[in-house]
């Protein structure tokens, strides 16, 4: 690394720093959104869904789809599809995932090898149904006018501007799970049950209802980090797929179910990440980080703020 660095002036040097410190926000946002939908599911119901890229590439999908029918009969409202596309991407996700929870999961509580196994073939099944549905290519939708662009606080330094869009709809969506978790009815029962399942169907609380809306809920979320993504980068089959292994990371290295440690961790490798492959290769940078990671967890294998089970 200082080999690396002595190539660059200490101006440019704190250019790069800054630019890839705003591209790893961006990969925050996203990292943060898809951590928090997956913390929620493995967090407070102890379920491994390996197809949780696969939502977020239904999210994403989803934008896609709402910017072609906007452009092909709604042109006069091409700059506001996209806040409603975000919704939308939630609403479908979220459905499917209940759907999901209904249909395959609920038979699986408390069997992880085989709840793995299934979410695994499911994520297949939906790569499959992607490609047939929307083509084996990569697909961008088009972006609204304000999301264009970047600001320029130096001659050497662009931020752009869907970056900081990203990062405040990933902000606002952590604020609102955490009220809705620690100040809702709805999260005080979904707490409960993570608590103690038994007792809370004895006081009354419909622990399956309850499951599933949770399920429902992280599907929901992981949809928005699609819609987020679709600013950044294009969509294909295989797009959610990239990023479940970092997305675990970030669960795992945060302590299952944390908020905080989960908006700390995903900071982190995504900060790490952006910076290491700008001075390494792409796989070089992946593989420091992942190194720095696991000598973390040998130290620390609980995570940084761990959480209590479900029993």
């Amino acid at each position: 690394m200082p080999i690396i660095l002595a190539d660059y002036s200490i101006s440019e040097i704190k250019s790069i720093f800054i630019m890839q410190g705003f591209a790893g926000l961006s990969l925050f946002s996203v990292l943060l959104l898809m951590a928090l939908g997956l913390a929620i599911i493995f967090g407070q119901m102890g379920v491994v869904n390996l197809a949780h890229g696969e939502f977020m590439a239904l999210g994403a999908y989803m934008v896609y789809l709402c910017s072609q029918i906007t452009s092909d009969h709604f042109p006069a409202f091409q700059k506001y599809y996209f806040v409603v596309a975000i919704g939308v991407a939630f609403v479908v996700a979220a459905i499917f995932g209940a759907f999901v929870e209904w249909a395959m999961i609920r038979f699986l509580y408390k069997r992880p090898l085989d709840t793995l196994l299934a979410t695994w073939g499911l994520s297949l099944v939906m790569q499959q149904a992607f490609r047939s549905i929307f083509g084996a290519r990569e697909v961008t939708p088009t972006l609204p006018e304000w999301l264009m662009g970047s600001f320029k606080p130096t001659d050497t330094i662009d931020i752009p501007i869907n970056g900081v869009f990203v990062m405040i709809l990933s902000l606002l969506l952590t604020l609102g799970v955490y009220l809705f978790m620690f100040r809702s009815r709805t999260g005080l029962h979904m707490r409960a049950t993570v608590q103690n399942r038994i007792m809370s169907g004895a006081v009354g609380i419909n622990t399956t209802l309850v499951d599933r809306f949770t399920f429902a809920l992280g599907c929901g979320i992981a949809g928005v980090a699609g819609a987020a993504f679709t600013t950044i980068g294009s969509t294909g089959p295989d797009s959610g797929s990239r990023y479940i292994v970092d997305t675990f990371l970030v669960v795992v290295f945060g302590g299952a179910g944390n908020m905080l440690g989960t908006i700390l961790s995903s900071f982190g490798i995504a900060q790490a990440q952006s910076i290491s492959e700008f001075f390494l290769e792409g796989t070089m940078g992946k593989v420091a980080t992942l190194m720095g990671i696991v000598v973390i967890l040998m130290l620390r294998p609980q995570g940084l703020f761990p959480s209590k089970v479900r029993v």
